[in-house]
């Protein structure tokens, strides 16, 4: 795996499928030999491409990188000092060169027809808008000017051209925006005759109009990364999606879930999520936030496991410790505080250097404080809560914890088809609450916004707990009758409306920080947003009241660790059809290629980045 992310020359951007003949004669087919169900395949094809890698992109650029940045985990039990140098990445090229030659040749295919047909497939067309454009944004996150409106050019002419130019941010997002509101049009022009996708569109089932509505979060994503560089801009796009006729997502049904097919149960591989991290735990703890039993897995120390260390005379942790309950013979009695389940989420500092006390060995010296011998049998037993690996991948054994020499409970052999979220209407409200509050002209409180944005949050979140099969769902089995039921991760009745009655989620004051709080929490399950929120937002928030940033330190006494802003760009080649244009583009970013430097990487921002506050000096007005 190259560890830095490469610059696609123009033949893989370009003319990408001339490397397969065979591909290349499947992609450039003869227009007038098309049928409506060869365009129907090919858009399937088109959507199923959208997510089409499960695996890298969680292992490296999440659990590595941007989950450990944000503070949502560790990079792995506790992170290093060096967790701030990028190595091996995902290449975001892949999954944009995977989709872009299927994407031209559809819209050629069905740009060939005739003026009638072309009016019943107007929907289709218009369908590989937001379809490029997700994906594109996401690369374009990442690594800032990409080749787009000339992307696939070499598929297009003849002899084929294999340069084309790139496009920066500024142009990108005004080409999305009127790319966007066409294909909003045309989704929901009601045209007579519309070919439908049905079940050949696994998101929406041929609903154009929740296309539609999708079409308008992207709107919104693009709004939010424009805040700081053009906020009157931001603000009108804002209001455009709240009074847009096509509506906009406020609604789970509304969501944009991907599912490729009822065996799809993403990678087979581990993805080796890390530890959560301990302030954000301790506010969702403190607010009975339901989210930490959907983001999070509980750790092993259930009463069976505790009983055992007290007869063991074996320490339990100090952070566990607090909250049991004794009886006058030692033995456990009951929680104190919260009790189940909440007294299982505990997350590790995630300063480098909180790894080198002994304070904090509790934390980090789990596999020699943690483990129980009992004759010949051992086991040791996790005090923190990792990331549920059950968000990025289903079809997993799960062994649920129990005392050393005590039985075999698991949930095993279950192949639930995996879901993964990528647009939501909890994230559409929040983005709302956000830019009502920054003075756009919106119908709704910024209150009503958040509050409902919460409420969505919570909901799908519990929605793929269940799906997945996230153990603890319906019960915790180490337990039994009411305790079994009430130690379960299921959302309960009256949780939500509890949840919005703390003082953490009311936005009479801190208003901005509380909602960028809750945006961050949505997208904790989603596997392309968070970095650019950190980045926009400031979050969290350095010596906040309500959730705190941890600085990053690799020594006592030592500076603050640099975090970087973008992924590191290879060198081009002079042997690439495309290098001048490549140059230009590191040029006219200012970016220096072929470096991991993250003090390189962290002042060489990409275009949407320059404005916008340092990590932990919190939004700006």
């Amino acid at each position: 795996m190259k560890s830095i992310i490469k610059i696609v020359t123009a033949c893989a951007v370009l003319f990408f499928a001339g490397c397969n003949k065979n591909r290349f004669a499947e992609l450039n087919s003869n227009p007038s030999t098309v049928t409506s169900a060869d365009v129907r395949f090919q858009t399937t094809q088109s959507i199923k491409n959208m997510y089409s890698e499960d695996y890298l992109p969680w292992y490296y650029n999440n659990f590595r990188y941007i989950f450990p940045w944000a503070q949502v985990t560790a990079s792995g039990l506790g992170n290093a000092e060096t967790f701030v140098e990028v190595g091996a990445t995902y290449d975001f090229w892949r999954n944009y060169n995977d989709l872009l030659p299927n994407i031209i040749d559809l819209r050629k295919n069905i740009d060939a027809k005739s003026p009638e047909e072309q009016k019943t497939l107007a929907a289709i067309r218009a369908l590989t808008y937001p379809i490029m454009i997700q994906p594109s944004m996401v690369l374009s996150d990442n690594v800032g000017s990409i080749v787009y409106k000339e992307a696939g050019i070499g598929l297009l002419t003849n002899p084929p051209v294999l340069t084309a130019t790139y496009d920066n941010q500024q142009v990108l997002f005004d080409t999305w925006l009127e790319e966007l509101n066409k294909a909003i049009t045309d989704l929901t022009a009601n045209t007579p005759g519309t070919i439908q996708l049905g079940n050949q569109d696994m998101i929406y089932k041929s609903d154009y109009k929740k296309w539609a509505k999708f079409c308008n979060l992207l709107k919104l994503r693009i709004a939010a990364r424009l805040i700081n560089k053009d906020k009157t801009k931001a603000l009108q796009i804002a209001s455009e999606v709240a009074s847009s006729p096509a509506g906009y997502m406020d609604n789970l049904a509304d969501d944009f879930v991907y599912n490729r097919g009822v065996k799809y149960y993403s990678t087979g591989n581990g993805t080796q999520p890390g530890t959560g991290a301990k302030n954000l735990i301790s506010f969702l703890v403190n607010n009975k936030d339901p989210r930490v039993r959907f983001i999070y897995q509980k750790n092993s120390f259930n009463a069976e496991v505790i009983q055992q260390f007290l007869e063991q005379k074996k320490a339990l942790p100090s952070y566990i410790a607090q909250y049991v309950n004794l009886d006058g013979s030692g033995n456990f009695a009951g929680w104190k505080n919260l009790g189940e389940p909440w007294v299982r989420y505990f997350g590790v500092p995630v300063s480098p250097h909180a790894t080198l006390l002994a304070a904090n060995d509790d934390y980090f010296k789990q596999s020699t404080r943690n483990k129980i011998d009992v004759g010949n049998a051992s086991k040791t037993f996790a005090s923190t809560s990792s990331y549920s690996e059950y968000i990025t991948r289903t079809s997993m054994n799960f062994t649920y914890p129990t005392k050393v020499g005590g039985r075999l409970i698991e949930q095993k052999d279950i192949t639930a088809g995996y879901n993964v979220v990528l647009g939501s209407s909890a994230e559409t409200n929040l983005y709302l609450a956000e830019f009502k509050l920054l003075g756009a002209n919106l119908p709704k409180s910024a209150q009503e916004y958040l509050n409902r944005g919460v409420e969505l949050s919570v909901r799908r979140m519990d929605a793929i707990a269940n799906n997945n099969r996230l153990p603890y769902y319906e019960s915790d089995p180490v337990y039994s009758g009411t305790e079994a039921t009430q130690a379960s991760i299921k959302l309960k009745d009256g949780e939500i409306e509890q949840l919005l009655t703390q003082p953490a989620y009311n936005l009479s004051s801190n208003a901005l920080e509380k909602v960028y709080i809750q945006q961050l929490i949505n997208f904790a399950q989603t596997p392309f947003d968070m970095w650019t929120l950190i980045r926009r937002a400031g979050i969290f928030l350095n010596n906040s009241t309500i959730l705190p940033r941890e600085k990053f330190y690799a020594s006592q006494g030592g500076a603050e660790l640099v975090v970087p802003r973008r992924f590191p760009i290879a060198t081009p080649t002079k042997a690439s059809k495309n290098y001048e244009n490549a140059q230009k583009m590191l040029q006219e970013q200012n970016f220096t290629s072929g470096t991991n430097n993250p003090a390189t990487l962290s002042t060489e921002r990409i275009w949407f980045d320059k404005e916008n506050p340092n990590y932990g000096d919190g939004p700006k007005q």
